[in-house]
């Protein structure tokens, strides 16, 4: 692997650290700097996560093998990325939630399933940072048409924002869910596409029972 790709994967599960403690502030704190702008230079890629931060991440409690990259230098040699440069790859997680928590842990999908892959060239012209993004698998029937059981959604969770008609992934009361948000008479609601409404009635947004985890970019199905 390339010192670029290697700086990419770091930074990758560097953001996922962040925001299961509770975002770059804190995880300053528990590294013994001031603030988190130390933390948030590492995830922009103006600094390098060098070989001394990942030993003193390491060394949290629960942090031992952070960064290891085996698996994912596995995928690489499998599917020879080193012959197209231009690829970069979005890993397939599932989501470990709290409720009323804003930040999140992930684990590998069961089985160490391939991740998806984007040109950089794409993910780029639209402000995508790929260590912001993290692919997971859609549950249940609530998002039919659009979306359907076992499809593959790339979440950009840099973008926390609520926006009418946007497609999220939610925390909802420590459960992941995907939610068509709609602003209608001063409320937010979470919406499902599916038209039998009475299985899936839409349900008012109130603060702390749902926490916009990011936002659905990108859609991988074997449906037509």
């Amino acid at each position: 692997m390339t010192d670029l790709e290697i700086q990419d994967l770091r930074r990758a599960r560097l953001a996922a650290l962040a925001q299961e403690v509770g975002g770059n502030a804190a995880l300053g704190r528990l590294l013994g700097y001031s603030s988190g702008a130390f933390v948030g230079q590492m995830l922009s890629g103006h600094k390098n996560i060098t070989e001394s931060t990942v030993r003193l991440i390491e060394r949290l409690p629960r942090r031992e093998g952070w960064f290891d990259t085996t698996t994912t230098a596995r995928r690489r040699e499998e599917i020879d990325l080193d012959s197209h440069p231009d690829l970069v790859s979005v890993r397939r997680v599932n989501l470990k939630l709290q409720a009323g928590m804003n930040g999140f842990a992930v684990e590998p999908e069961e089985g160490e399933a391939d991740p998806i892959f984007f040109r950089s060239n794409w993910l780029a012209a639209r402000g995508y940072k790929p260590y912001n993004l993290i692919a997971i698998s859609v549950r249940g029937p609530s998002m039919e048409p659009t979306l359907y059981e076992g499809d593959l959604v790339v979440v950009n969770t840099a973008d926390r924002e609520p926006k009418d008609g946007s497609v999220c992934a939610i925390n909802y009361e420590g459960e992941s869910v995907i939610k068509r948000l709609q602003r209608e008479g001063g409320s937010w609601y979470l919406a499902s596409d599916n038209p039998d409404q009475r299985r899936f009635p839409r349900k008012e947004w109130i603060d702390g029972e749902a926490i916009i985890i990011g936002v659905v970019i990108h859609r991988q199905s074997e449906l037509l």
